[in-house]
């Protein structure tokens, strides 16, 4: 059968598939197909976003990854651990700007356990209990465990008790360990990654999956990051979102190595290969904070039926050099130029108010 009468009529596309579209496969086409699955999906003419803030409890971190610009040492002069009053200001600004959820995350703190992170969400939902915490990626998990002498479920359990919401799908890069290897070797890899996730969706958390590609990945790579992804979804359908963006090379190790970033032309490619290969995910996110507003805008006609989010505060990524940055307004006006209703959404895409 053709690959575009495949895609029409709803059958499942192999892995060989989605390498000849992310490859040679003309790339008008490629995006028709993609919008076609995503208004399937979405028969609505409306893109979601989500009003948050990402706060990163620390940058205190013994993974030192290569590809990152944001970790620091214990010992560096500007190295820190967040205290109490400044995490109060900034959840209280994220309400008063209309946020409903924070993304926390961090290093992984050598000193750090599982009741410094009990007392932290405890804290949170003590001071702000509308707030939504999505919370904390599988190498984050991993670490704590290990710190505490704990099994992952058992950190998962206890951080659920005290009110973590969700769980992010950071640190997922590409999840073959092959460049994982070369692009951050002390990180979890890909099973540990996948176990967390899939440990997650037993309990009862909802989890996003990301994918950071253009470092020294190939294309059988990335594919193989969304097979491993298709097919926890087909066993637990605990994801809510697909997220791919391109590796900042600027201000990290790997920069020296890799130093032009992907270009836009992949971008869409991947995106439009995940939103045609994912059949089982629902939403996929366009990513405007590595890419900024305008490629945001053609994702959503290359499969992308989310804005991710209004991210009142950005770090990671600004650490490589790059900082769109974009108010509700511009969001709005970026959603409605492209031919779409604007709808604020909450963590779980529950939908909140239209635009």
């Amino acid at each position: 059968m053709d690959i575009i009468e495949k895609v029409i009529t709803g059958r499942r596309i192999t892995e060989e598939e989605a390498l000849m579209l992310l490859g040679k496969f003309d790339l008008l086409t490629l995006g028709k197909l993609a919008n076609y699955i995503r208004n399937k999906k979405h028969s609505a003419k409306e893109v979601t976003f989500v009003i948050d803030r990402n706060i990163n409890y620390t940058n205190v971190c013994i993974c030192k990854c290569r590809f990152c610009a944001f970790y620091r040492d214990k010992e560096s002069p500007d190295a820190y651990v967040i205290d109490k009053d400044t995490l109060r200001k900034k959840i209280q600004e994220t309400i008063n700007l209309g946020g409903t959820a924070i993304l926390l995350q961090g290093g992984l703190h050598p000193d750090l356990d599982i009741e410094f992170y009990e007392d932290l969400i405890r804290f949170i939902k003590s001071e702000f209990p509308q707030i939504h915490i999505h919370g904390f990626s599988a190498p984050e998990i991993t670490h704590i465990s290990k710190v505490s002498n704990l099994s992952v479920e058992e950190v998962l359990i206890r951080l659920k008790e005290v009110g973590l919401g969700s769980i992010p799908g950071g640190g997922a890069e590409i999840l073959s360990d092959r460049v994982r290897e070369r692009i951050a070797p002390n990180k979890t890899k890909t099973k540990e990654w996948l176990d967390v996730h899939k440990t997650a969706h037993r309990l009862g958390l909802r989890t996003t999956a990301t994918m950071m590609f253009g470092s020294i990945d190939t294309d059988e790579d990335i594919v193989e990051h969304l097979r491993v992804i298709r097919r926890l979804q087909d066993e637990t359908g605990g994801f809510t979102a697909f997220i791919p963006w391109s590796y900042q090379p600027n201000n990290t190790e790997l920069g020296k190595e890799v130093t032009e970033k992907a270009s836009g032309e992949k971008y869409l490619r991947v995106l439009a290969v995940s939103r045609i290969y994912l059949d089982n995910i629902d939403n996929i996110q366009a990513s405007w904070v590595t890419q900024g507003g305008k490629m945001a805008q053609v994702a959503l006609k290359f499969g992308a039926n989310d804005f991710g989010s209004l991210m009142i505060e950005e770090n990671v990524v600004a650490a490589a050099g790059v900082s769109y940055k974009l108010p509700l307004s511009e969001i709005v006006r970026l959603i409605k130029d492209a031919g779409y209703k604007p709808c604020q959404r909450d963590t779980l895409y529950r939908k909140i108010r239209y635009f």
